[in-house]
């Protein structure tokens, strides 16, 4: 691979597809960050084996793709197909990875015992014991409902949900409400007379400590809740 281009390839019904991309650019195409495809090939010619030069017919292209057009073919093809990453981007990627599916876990899991959630500290370093491979592509749930079976021997851990019913008052319940609907699920909400807003909301047990700190500090601990089942 040449420090100047790289491959993405797409596997159709058996045909191959492949484009010559600028590495940085395509991955940043990859994740959103750059939006003109122009800005990512190295040429816009689809091949089927870009090391000798093969190239599909229009027939094999429309088949595969429902046009002929090679821009939009591109964009198939970085988007779904697979991209040959450098040695760097590929640490980078799974570092970052790594890090949000550490965060999700401490966000969704808690400890049995104390029904606490574990500092993601901790939850890195039993992480280092199981030597789990983390893809870069897959998404972070699946991944982390795979390392939380990993992890069970010797870190306990329970995926569990709960409910809680909160009042806030009227001078802070429209700040609140998108606050309280990024933590989890409105289940049932009343607007009252007085302008008061009350709500059932179901969120990951690891998020209810964070979640009543948050709106305690944009209440100034103006605010009821209880759990509910």
């Amino acid at each position: 691979m040449s420090e100047r281009f790289t491959i993405a390839r797409l596997t159709h019904e058996g045909e191959h597809f492949e484009i010559l991309v600028k590495p940085q650019s395509a991955l940043s195409y990859r994740l959103g960050k750059v939006t003109s495809i122009s800005e990512v090939l190295v040429t816009d010619t689809v091949f089927t084996d870009s090391n000798k030069g093969l190239k599909p017919s229009e027939d094999k292209l429309s088949k595969a793709f429902g046009t002929t057009d090679p821009l939009k073919i591109a964009s198939i093809i970085l988007k779904k197909g697979t991209l040959q990453l450098t040695t760097e981007q590929r640490k980078q990627l799974i570092e970052e990875k790594r890090k949000r599916i550490i965060s999700f876990i401490s966000r969704q899991c808690v400890d049995p015992k104390t029904n606490l959630p574990h500092p993601p500290i901790r939850i890195e370093r039993a992480m280092g014991q199981i030597h789990f491979s983390i893809d870069p592509y897959k998404e972070v749930e699946e991944q982390a409902k795979e390392i939380v079976k990993l992890l069970r021997p010797i870190l306990p851990l329970k995926m569990e949900k709960v409910s809680v019913a909160i009042h806030i008052p009227p001078e802070h319940a429209s700040k609140v409400y998108g606050t309280a609907k990024g933590f989890g699920t409105i289940k049932r909400e009343e607007w009252r007379a007085d302008g008061s807003w009350f709500a059932v909301v179901e969120l990951p047990a690891g998020l209810y400590g964070p979640f009543l700190e948050k709106l305690g500090d944009m209440t100034r601990g103006k605010l009821e809740t209880k759990m509910v089942r």
